[in-house]
């Protein structure tokens, strides 16, 4: 029997949300815009333009972090079913295989359990998102040079996640009735990194089909 969307997406899950935008703050405004707008059914595609006037890099910046956090908890709401014994190696399928590298712990490519690779990547973009250098809060301070090159890397890895997640956990997807809301996830997402050029077409191939089909 299919769970309704509010037992799926509970705050007790494994993996939960952990970066929120504080009060005051323009990205803060501009989550509250952007939260406003998916809420009045507008077209995806419309909703992830930049809004006139607007920061591209606030903009973007925003978006990564609530990426970050759905799909974090989408993640978490299978992970019971994404085990070192299921999932061995993290993969989309038998032509894709994502091996893990940070520069700090694994300086070299190096092949993990699907587990493994999604707790890893959780807490290096959190890391990441925290970090006032890079991704900065306060009013008048810049962002850096490479802020937008960052982006691509963790939403790269984020892409990584639903690939995964579609090609082994479907099954798991359905029969917890969240399939509407994981495909409208990803279509959102889709058409943000779409808008802005922030992923490789190349690294898109594994769900290419499936992207045609709901993504029009």
């Amino acid at each position: 029997m299919a769970l309704c969307l509010k037992q799926v997406f509970n705050k007790d899950k494994t993996f939960r949300p952990r970066k929120k935008f504080e009060p005051g703050t323009q990205r803060f405004e501009l989550y509250k815009k952007a939260q406003a707008s998916l809420k009045s059914g507008l077209d995806l595609k419309a909703v992830v333009q930049l809004p006139p006037g607007e920061s591209i890099n606030d903009w973007i910046a925003m978006h990564v972090v609530d990426f970050f956090n759905r799909i974090n908890l989408i993640y978490g709401t299978m992970s019971e079913y994404c085990t070192e014994r299921s999932c061995p190696i993290m993969s989309g399928g038998l032509k894709y295989e994502y091996r893990w590298q940070d520069d700090s712990k694994y300086k070299k490519p190096t092949k993990l359990s699907a587990p493994q690779y999604m707790c890893m990547l959780m807490d290096w973009i959190e890391m990441l998102i925290n970090n006032e250098d890079i991704f900065p809060t306060r009013i008048g301070v810049p962002f850096p040079k490479q802020f937008q090159q960052v982006c691509t890397k963790i939403l790269t890895r984020l892409f990584r996640v639903f690939v995964h997640v579609y090609i082994h956990h479907f099954d798991s997807i359905i029969n917890m009735g969240a399939e509407a809301h994981v495909n409208t996830c990803y279509k959102h997402f889709y058409y943000f990194i779409r808008e802005f050029s922030l992923i490789d077409h190349r690294e898109l191939e594994p769900l290419k089909e499936m992207t045609e089909r709901i993504c029009h």
